[in-house]
């Protein structure tokens, strides 16, 4: 977890060097910046950041729909002559297109729950592509603009005339906004993940009440977010730090959660089952268990080493340096489920899954069973029973249908 927050401060203050005197440039929201508004009133640069922290945190729960509220409502808070001034996402043109969107996915999630699952999960997986997207738009071009709660507080004047002198010039504004932006990615990257992986599970559920469970404490974690802000932007920005801290612990949960709802839709949508050839040392897969203390839906490569051994490599946070896991001695076998495949370890009858084989190798498990010298491909799971119905149906043994 350490090394994570290590790597995404690196990645933040990257991004945040070249976005931080962008954002401090642009026109801020004047609800998150001291600027005045209709009513003439302006915040402090302390109630400004706590509206800054709850604004973050509730774009990170469902970026599309918070960055479109904010910009509608920073739209109608700014005084007419003043709006062709404000930034791109309190345009009409941009928040009124987002809440179509969200309009779409607010019906997908109500009236889509009826629907078959054959049916609802094309439109989830459109869901999470879309989350996708504008979480990283969010993450780019809205957060350090946000972020930006300090006014600048050396004007343009006083900058060209203490230009030659400029070492001796500190805006504290300006450092002050500098080292924030990255904090703020930071902490936008992480609840993001949190909420993203609410989408993923939504779309492997094969239970349309657990959707629909997973979708309202999503909704109820935005509500609590915008409510709080509303009452008072201190209860709000309190709840923010909860739900950061909270997102900071499942952090590598979520990541792994994300990344495996990210492998199955890129085979899915890119056909990369027509594509896939089953090689030695090219078959990628997600631990199915936790072994040896390495986290299950880990993502790596299975590959033999010089002793025969089954070996999986992986790179934790998919960047770091790379580790080997020896996989336990034992029989192993190629397991057909009805949508995915798994490497099992065969104990007698019975087969635990080691390996979840992502959907590019569906009808490619002989080919994966060969090449690594396993003991041939075995139905599981709800495959395995409903061949052995079938087998019972047709002229099987009977007692094969209790399987």
């Amino acid at each position: 977890m350490k090394r994570f927050v290590i790597l995404s401060l690196i990645a933040a203050l990257l991004a945040g060097t070249w976005t931080a005197f962008a954002a401090t440039k642009a026109e801020p929201a004047p609800a998150l910046a001291q600027k005045e508004t209709k009513s003439g009133g302006s915040s402090s640069p302390g109630i400004a950041a706590a509206q800054a922290l709850s604004t973050i945190t509730g774009v990170a729960i469902s970026p599309l729909l918070g960055v479109s509220a904010v910009g509608a409502w920073t739209y109608f808070e700014t005084p007419k002559e003043k709006r062709g001034q404000l930034s791109w996402h309190a345009q009409p043109w941009f928040w009124l297109s987002a809440f179509v969107l969200v309009g779409l996915c607010f019906a997908k999630d109500t009236v889509g729950t009826a629907l078959p699952t054959v049916l609802k999960k094309p439109l989830d997986t459109a869901d999470a592509v879309e989350n996708k997207i504008s979480g990283l738009v969010a993450v780019g071009a809205f957060v350090p603009m946000v972020a930006s709660v300090f006014p600048d507080l050396v004007s343009n004047e006083q900058a060209s005339i203490a230009a030659p002198w400029f070492m001796a010039v500190i805006n504290p504004a300006g450092l002050l906004n500098f080292i924030l932006i990255p904090i703020a990615m930071i902490s936008f990257i992480i609840v993001w993940l949190a909420a993203h992986s609410i989408n993923i599970l939504i779309l492997l559920s094969p239970f349309t009440t657990v959707d629909a469970a997973l979708k309202s404490f999503r909704l109820f974690l935005l509500s609590l977010v915008a409510g709080g802000s509303m009452m008072d932007p201190k209860i709000g920005a309190a709840i923010s730090l909860i739900i950061i801290f909270i997102a900071y612990f499942i952090a590598g949960w979520s990541f792994r959660v994300t990344t495996l709802g990210s492998v199955y839709i890129w085979d899915v949508l890119a056909l990369r089952r027509t594509r896939t050839i089953p090689q030695k040392d090219s078959v990628w897969g997600f631990l199915s268990a936790e072994i040896s203390k390495v986290p299950i839906r880990t993502y790596g490569k299975l590959t033999r080493d010089a002793a025969g051994r089954l070996v999986f490599e992986y790179r934790p946070w998919l960047v770091l340096p790379k580790r080997t896991l020896v996989l336990p001695t034992g029989d192993y076998a190629v397991g057909k489920g009805l949508i995915s495949s798994f490497i099992v370890k065969e104990e007698g009858e019975n087969e635990h899954e080691v390996l979840t084989l992502p959907p590019r190798y569906r009808t490619h498990e002989e080919a994966v069973s060969r090449v690594y010298e396993l003991k041939g491909v075995r139905d599981i799971g709800i495959m395995k029973g409903f061949k052995a119905v079938i087998t019972a149906l047709f002229g099987g043994h009977p007692d094969t249908a209790a399987v």
